[in-house]
């Protein structure tokens, strides 16, 4: 299997090219190497290469930003893996794409399925959803695959604010009334992995497999609990903090106002890809533990 990874400095591309490199041949490219602000020029990447997946987690994740950075996000989150999509049908390849919760507007009471209806609230809802109806149209196989609440060891996410801010004040105000589930970029490459090896295997209905399916890690918090759970953690491996988990208060998204409107339910129901891939998705606490002792491990509590 030849395998093309765009993206590969980000958190979930960094995780990717470990998860990624038993299964065949696999030429990671990052941004100097693959330009999602210039779409057309992604064809003669992938031609190059020929590969039979393609892989894609580069996007524009900048989600306050792209209210104002609208065509920049645009280009990159839709006409991009659009023009992928293109090369990949062109190919007979497969296209894995990493779409967002932001596609929906957080109002419905459970989690969130496939087939529901989307209603973006930003920008960058507006341009994952452009980019995934670019990607049904190519014809191509695809597994596009919405996610939630992403974090890594690797670069900045929510859990090292919240320490970085636990050693700095007394307390600390975190939104209480959005509902999700963290979920690890190893988590992501990992399944990945293995919904790539299930296509792979002889005699499997792969046609039958391409869509878009739902992945995040089970169960769900608030950002509140889960600051609360990330301090506890840190605690728990001798972090010295000036705010532990009783000095998070809770606070009303309302009361944060931001750029870019976020969903109060981001919620996934991940059934479809458990059932097709044979996976059984671990609970969120699972994967943000993993990140509080490697960063324990790595001194940087």
């Amino acid at each position: 299997m030849k395998i093309l990874l765009l993206g590969k400095d980000g958190q979930v591309g960094w995780e990717l090219q470990r998860a990624l490199a038993p299964l065949g041949e696999l030429r990671a490219l990052g941004r100097a190497d693959a330009d999602f602000t210039d779409p057309e020029s992604l064809r003669a990447v992938v031609r190059a290469f020929a590969p039979d997946v393609i892989v894609n987690a580069a996007a524009y994740t900048a989600v306050d930003k792209a209210e104002a950075d609208a065509a920049m996000a645009h280009n990159v989150n839709a006409v991009s893996p659009g023009v992928l999509a293109e090369e990949a049908a062109a190919g007979n390849a497969w296209l894995v794409h990493y779409s967002t919760d932001y596609v929906f507007d957080g109002t419905k009471e459970g989690a969130w399925v496939e087939t529901d209806a989307v209603n973006p609230l930003s920008v960058y809802g507006r341009t994952k959803y452009d980019g995934e109806q670019r990607i049904a149209a190519s014809g191509a196989r695809h597994l596009i695959l919405r996610t939630s609440w992403v974090f890594a060891p690797r670069g900045g996410n929510f859990a090292k604010t919240m320490l970085r801010l636990a050693k700095e004040r007394e307390s600390l105000n975190v939104v209480a009334d959005q509902h999700g589930a963290p979920t690890g970029a190893e988590l992501l490459a990992d399944v990945t992995a293995l919904a790539l090896h299930r296509i792979a295997v002889p005699g499997t209905d792969a046609q039958g497999l391409s869509g878009v399916y739902h992945l995040a890690a089970a169960g769900a918090t608030t950002w509140h609990a889960y600051a609360q759970h990330v301090l506890a953690q840190a605690q728990s491996h001798g972090a010295v903090l000036k705010a532990g988990p009783d000095a998070v208060q809770p606070i009303a998204a309302s009361a944060f106002p931001t750029p870019a409107a976020r969903p109060a339910n981001s919620r996934l129901d991940c059934s479809k890809f458990s059932a097709s891939f044979g996976v059984s998705l671990p609970d969120w606490r699972h994967h943000v533990n993993r990140l509080i002792a490697e960063l324990s491990a790595q001194g940087n509590l």
